[in-house]
């Protein structure tokens, strides 16, 4: 997905219209509900200084002269990239908002929309955001912790996450069953856990099953 580890920095709303007035108005109450506004005018602009850092949202207008909203979120679906977009559409823009929907869209909001509620909807959006990267942390976290486990502990851990006894696992692996014990509890101090409980949550944050 190409996201780097996240900032200590207040989340972004990104703001995309080729309207600077509407930028502008947008930036100013992005300020007041705490967040940090990055305003573009074209969503080619966007593109070329986008670098994902940390929780964050797109606020997108629609209709835009040269590449569209809709243009610009095929553009990031196709990267693999899951930043909440809210879509803003003027009368008669309803078919472009559902489309933009059915490709993933967080929400649209047509105009004039209500202040509160495009405040409500940003933070619902980046809400979703921070979670969805407290859960790729979590997981870059617990696959760089197994990245450390040599071959014959990782042998171990792939039979202990499918609930197999010390016992099992020997038989298994043709050694003794000290050699298991061994081999375990060198594993759960390289993964820095100290229960079977917490080795199977890092094993499940790395995708292990």
């Amino acid at each position: 997905m190409g996201r780097n580890a996240m900032t200590e920095e207040k989340p972004t709303v990104f703001i995309v219209d080729d309207d600077p007035n509407i930028t502008g108005a947008l930036s100013e109450l992005i300020e007041i509900i705490d967040l940090k506004p990055a305003p573009f005018n074209s969503a080619d602009r966007f593109l070329e200084s986008y670098k994902p850092d940390g929780p964050a949202c797109l606020v997108l207008d629609i209709r835009m002269p040269g590449m569209s909203g809709l243009e610009l979120q095929k553009e990031l679906v196709s990267r693999g990239d899951t930043l909440p977009i809210i879509i803003i559409t003027g009368h008669g823009d309803i078919r472009m908002a559902v489309e933009a929907m059915s490709a993933g869209a967080f929400n649209f909001l047509e105009k004039p929309y209500r202040t509160q509620e495009l405040c409500d909807n940003i933070q619902k959006a980046i809400s979703l955001d921070a979670e969805r990267w407290e859960n790729h942390q979590q997981q870059e976290d617990a696959q760089q912790r197994i990245e450390k486990l040599t071959p014959a502990e990782r042998a171990v851990l792939g039979h202990v996450v499918a609930g197999k006894t010390n016992k099992m696992i020997a038989g298994e692996l043709d050694v003794s069953v000290r050699a298991v014990e061994d081999r375990r509890a060198r594993m759960m101090k390289r993964l820095e856990v100290g229960s079977r409980a917490e080795l199977l949550e890092v094993a499940a944050a790395a995708g292990l099953r």
